[in-house]
């Protein structure tokens, strides 16, 4: 069994526990990038708030799988990798391929997505590719340079910025608080099922749910008694994500719908709402969505830095231990040679795509890799909350079973989904 502390444990004070708020907010921050934004306000645009109830159910879901990665990483005093390699080595082949490959695309992914706000709010200043560079090289630094604690307080700044971005315009664009409780009600619009599943499963939900237990731990909380912490954490987080979530429907219903404004899909159609919303309010109010959009956008690179990097240590402590080096076998994974390696990884080979000038393939390419690993972890979850692995009376309810098992039924079904979709 490998050691999973990074920090000393600290007492739990009862008075203090909405301060000790954490790691929910960076997963769910993380997981919130600039991709969903556009889905979500696209799902408004088009559909007014009739799709509401998949953003509020999407959720739901992430907060199980969350839960279920910080109750085995508790219960146990395991990692999520130590449970994978006792399913077999195919868990290793699949997750050590698969984090490689898909490092290298998300990094240009997330480089762009920083720098398209950027370049908007400075029309005379460096391109997108210096933007998305400077994006990459500043999470390098924020994450090489800091331990966790200091992480997350950044990724809180991020986060605080973004929701009140987003939920300031919401108000101020005004919710029809009764369509909003209608559309509260299991609804399918005409040509919307492959739509709908795609805001269930987007909103929040990346590789970076498996790096909460890894987060859980470097907060200091390593047993079965912070689990009543962990839970309230995780349920903070992602009530905060569905506020969010609904404000950005909110924008895209009353904003775009009524006018029937449609955005350009990907990350550029968050332009195209900045660009609605200095025609109707002014350059300062565009403005101050780019912010937004840029918070968003980065407190994503930031997350994935760390969290995916502390996922990879752990996988070549497990895989290839004489490579590890002490720091990464006695637990202190932030130190160590594999952690700093795929921080590079993340940063430098991917840059060489930010000179595509068109990365039809690159989008392709992450939106697939996306769609393989949700199933993954939410079905190996399943296996591994449901047998002796996990001590019985932290065993699943058949509330996680019931979610876990739907979400890993969906998350295939849009795994295929998206394999049909591509330009073979």
């Amino acid at each position: 069994m490998s050691p999973v502390a990074t920090t000393q444990e600290t007492p739990q004070p009862p008075t203090r526990r909405w301060r000790l708020v954490g790691p929910g907010l960076v997963v769910a921050a993380t997981g919130v990038g600039a991709g969903d934004l556009v889905a979500t306000t696209v799902a408004g645009s088009r559909y007014g708030y009739t799709l509401l109830w998949a953003a509020v159910v999407g959720c739901l879901i992430k907060v199980a799988l969350a839960e279920a990665t910080g109750r085995w990483h508790l219960s146990t005093g395991r990692t999520i990798l130590d449970g994978w390699r006792t399913m077999g080595r195919w868990t290793t082949w699949y997750f050590g391929i698969y984090i490689v490959v898909w490092g290298f695309v998300y990094g240009a992914t997330a480089m762009s997505a920083s720098a398209l706000p950027l370049v908007s709010l400075f029309p005379d200043g460096p391109s997108l590719k210096v933007w998305g560079i400077l994006s990459g090289t500043a999470g390098l630094a924020c994450v090489w340079f800091n331990r966790y604690a200091i992480v997350e307080k950044i990724m809180m700044v991020f986060t605080g910025i973004m929701f009140v971005v987003v939920v300031s315009l919401a108000i101020r664009v005004g919710p029809d608080v009764a369509a909003m409780g209608a559309g509260l009600w299991p609804t399918l619009p005409d040509g919307s099922v492959v739509y709908t599943l795609g805001l269930i499963g987007g909103v929040g939900g990346t590789i970076t749910l498996a790096s909460y237990g890894y987060w859980v731990t470097a907060k200091g909380w390593t047993t079965v008694r912070w689990m009543p912490m962990m839970r309230l954490d995780n349920r903070v987080a992602y009530a905060t994500t569905g506020i969010f979530v609904i404000a950005m429907m909110v924008i895209g219903a009353e904003l775009l719908h009524s006018a029937e404004v449609a955005l350009t899909t990907g990350d550029r159609g968050l332009l195209d709402l900045g660009e609605v919303l200095d025609e109707r309010f002014g350059s300062v109010t565009a403005d101050f969505f780019l912010i937004g959009f840029f918070a968003a956008s980065f407190s994503s690179v930031i997350g994935v830095w760390h969290g995916v990097s502390l996922l990879f240590a752990d996988f070549v402590a497990h895989a290839r231990p004489t490579l590890a080096g002490p720091q990464a076998l006695a637990g202190d994974r932030e130190h160590s040679l594999p952690f700093r390696a795929y921080l590079l990884w993340l940063t430098f080979p991917p840059m060489a795509l930010l000179f595509l000038d068109q990365p039809i393939g690159l989008v392709i390419t992450y939106g697939v890799l996306g769609s393989f690993f949700m199933p993954f972890l939410a079905l190996t979850l399943l296996w591994l909350l449901n047998t002796g692995r996990t001590p019985l009376s932290w065993r699943n309810g058949w509330l996680s079973n019931v979610t876990l098992a739907a979400s890993g039924v969906l998350f295939l079904i849009l795994c295929v989904q998206q394999i049909r979709e591509l330009p073979w």
